[in-house]
């Protein structure tokens, strides 16, 4: 906070704090996450929240972000793809892979981010990319992907015994959303294509899946 308020010198007393800040990038926006403990954790996306609260209630003012990084950012999963699509290449595997699967236990990040970059992987439309924040150097290389399956699994956040996010609220209202201020919620993004136990579940579905399955 004094890094911000001063401008980068904390050591110096600034009577106004200045405004544009300095510029913010943020990065791992979960919520909460799981642990040894029974109950989840807070996560850096709990810490995002009350930096964006306490700024506002010093400043008067919003906290904003040159960048946002991390699940569910379309920009992790254009990275995690180009860096599969390197490995293929140095195996010397000339087919392009089309089919993507990401498996993940928070319906908030792994799910909602895998089904982001679905929606994405589905647009045509040069505007509509934009506005879901694909980045220059992504539009001269288009993705090669046509789909990214989300599959969840039980050994983390989401529990299929104990009602979660993905869970309507009291009255039928849509479920919380978990997800940082700056993306806009979509109750159908939250809904994996697959869930299965575990991690092990979740490979012999995609080799079931890519008739791979013994």
């Amino acid at each position: 906070m004094d890094v911000l308020l001063s401008h980068g010198n904390p050591g110096t007393g600034v009577a106004t704090a200045p405004y544009p800040h300095l510029p913010v990038l943020a990065s791992n926006m979960d919520l909460l996450w799981m642990a040894e403990a029974k109950m989840p954790r807070f996560g850096h996306g709990t810490f995002l929240l009350c930096l964006e609260t306490i700024y506002h209630k010093v400043t008067g003012r919003e906290l904003r972000y040159e960048g946002l990084m991390g699940k569910p950012s379309i920009l992790t999963y254009q990275y995690a793809e180009d860096l599969i699509r390197q490995q293929a290449e140095r195996r010397g595997w000339a087919a392009p892979i089309e089919k993507l699967y990401a498996v993940g236990d928070n319906p908030m990040s792994d799910v909602y981010g895998a089904n982001l970059f679905h929606r994405y992987l589905q647009m045509t439309q040069h505007d509509r990319a934009k506005e879901l924040g694909a980045g220059e150097l992504w539009k001269q290389r288009p993705s090669a992907a046509q789909s990214c399956a989300s599959i969840l699994v039980c050994t983390g956040v989401y529990s299929p015994e104990a009602p979660g996010c993905t869970e309507p609220a009291q009255g039928g209202e849509e479920p919380p959303f978990h997800g940082h201020r700056d993306f806009s919620f979509s109750p159908g993004l939250i809904e994996a294509s697959h869930i299965v136990n575990d991690v092990d579940e979740a490979v012999q579905l995609v080799f079931h899946k890519e008739g791979w399955a013994s």
